[in-house]
């Protein structure tokens, strides 16, 4: 006979399981690709509505986990749209919530367990590597389009050392989901998932269609390591600013070795350092396509815990956009010339995605398992509440119970999609004499072309960007010297 007790007890613990399941399905667990607004207008070239957006979706995500993620794609939309103080105000707000999570890391820690009965989708994004790098690097350039040369200096010094203090980041990301795993009560179930082979052949699927990509050393964008050569190459204060655009540029050759401009700009520095005068350059920068966005693939676990009827896991994966202008055509009076890769885009992401995936895979392992026990515990309470009656309502009931942490497991089971979509997928660069009329003539593969009048200045950059190869470009100019 069952008391009353161990009745309220079950049914309590049914009630309140259905209603969570209840309210999952009205209300779904959306992730970050499907809330996002802001890439299908800015795919389609409508800066306008992409603007609106990215307001909307930035504001009301203002103060709560997603605060970072959007902020920095309402500061890229506004910098395209050449509202570059607007674009570094949105981007001054996702810098001072990533410099606090820094200093907060403890913060972290009652999110994970939080995290463990949901998934990591549901943790704070304290932004990634590459985005502070090119935050920085973004805000250097919305200054140099203001004419703000001594804001643009620092932070071009702050992307630099952002690269540098990436990797021991990693490294300690990853010790610390290794050490929760360790010390887990389920650490046994854990390590029977992880070694689970037929797990390990899924997990391969997540980063198949990366290996034609071209990746760097870890956390190094090439970009923002060119972008300060060339800073220091045309505003060097001293001899030891010259060292540094050497320096910066002899790294660049390594990772674009068939980028001739980038040896003329070493060059050149040499040649500087040797005390000839700075020539009159245009320079060409090519920001062009979409970085990667994130998709999900869900996986089903090999049952590691009885009475369980779903035991599964979605792991993150990442989608290359291959709709893109691959490059330039820079015409003047005297010359043809093409832009060149700078920077792969997609290998950076590429490289910080496979950095991550580690602490990504333990993370969801450690999540799901909880899970899985968490809802053995709440099935077996409602079997045993029933005190061994078999009756159709207390096995009704039981189904009900068994079905409801099964459609909560289902319902939860996603991947962290969030990641920064209106980054290009590509820079490139050209580098010609300044011609005597002043005048470029850009022309895209698909015959778009853009008529350009240079600027007053030594050194002048004319800055374009194509979101695809279908969309007008988007032409800019500032003055490096």
């Amino acid at each position: 006979m069952k008391s009353i007790g161990s009745m309220g007890l079950a049914t309590g613990i049914r009630l309140g399981l259905l209603a969570t399941v209840a309210g999952l399905l009205g209300t779904g667990c959306q992730t970050y690709q499907q809330k996002n607004k802001v890439i299908a207008d800015w795919q389609a070239g409508n800066l306008a509505a992409a603007t609106a957006d990215a307001k909307v979706l930035a504001d009301a995500n203002a103060n709560n986990k997603d605060a970072i993620i959007w902020r920095l794609e309402q500061g890229a939309v506004l910098r395209a749209a050449g509202k570059y103080d607007d674009s570094n105000l949105a981007f001054d707000q996702a810098q001072g919530k990533i410099d606090d999570y820094a200093q907060k890391a403890k913060v972290r820690v009652g999110q994970e367990a939080g995290a463990l009965l949901s998934n990591q989708a549901n943790l704070d994004y304290e932004g990634r590597a590459y985005d502070g790098i090119m935050l920085n690097t973004y805000k250097a350039l919305n200054y140099l389009a203001l004419g703000q040369t001594d804001k643009a200096r620092p932070e071009i010094i702050h992307a630099y050392q952002r690269q540098q203090d990436a990797v021991e980041a990693n490294k300690k990301r990853i010790q610390e989901a290794q050490d929760a795993a360790e010390k887990s009560k389920d650490k046994a179930v854990i390590e029977k998932a992880q070694n689970n082979q037929v797990l390990q052949n899924q997990l391969s699927t997540t980063t198949g269609n990366l290996t034609p990509v071209k990746t760097y050393a870890d956390y190094v964008n090439p970009f923002t390591v060119y972008l300060d050569g060339l800073f220091f190459m045309a505003n060097a204060a001293d001899a030891s600013d010259l060292e540094r655009a050497h320096k910066s540029l002899e790294r660049v050759t390594a990772f674009a070795e068939d980028n001739d401009y980038v040896k003329q700009d070493l060059a050149t520095v040499d040649d500087l350092i040797r005390g000839k005068p700075l020539p009159a350059l245009t320079y060409v920068i090519f920001e062009t396509g979409c970085a990667p966005e994130r998709g999900q693939v869900r996986i089903d676990i090999p049952i590691i815990v009885s009475k369980v009827s779903y035991v599964g896991a979605a792991f993150p994966t990442l989608k290359l956009n291959g709709n893109y202008a691959n490059r330039l055509t820079v015409a003047t009076s005297g010359t043809n010339a093409a832009t060149a890769l700078v920077a792969s885009i997609d290998g950076v992401v590429a490289t910080d995605f496979k950095n991550e995936l580690p602490v990504i895979i333990t993370k969801t392992i450690v999540s799901t398992v909880t899970k899985a026990v968490a809802a053995y515990a709440i099935n077996d309470a409602a079997r045993q509440s029933g005190g061994g009656d078999v009756g159709l309502g207390n096995n009704l009931a039981g189904l009900l119970t068994q079905a409801a942490t099964a459609v909560y497991q289902i319902a939860v089971n996603i991947a962290d999609e969030r990641t920064w979509t209106t980054l290009p997928k590509e820079f490139q660069v050209a580098r010609v004499p300044t011609p005597a009329d002043r005048k470029i003539d850009l022309t895209t593969p698909n015959g778009m072309k853009t008529s350009v009048t240079i600027g007053e200045g030594t050194v002048n950059v004319v800055y374009v960007k194509s979101i695809t190869g279908q969309t007008p470009l988007l032409v800019s100019q500032f003055k490096l010297k």
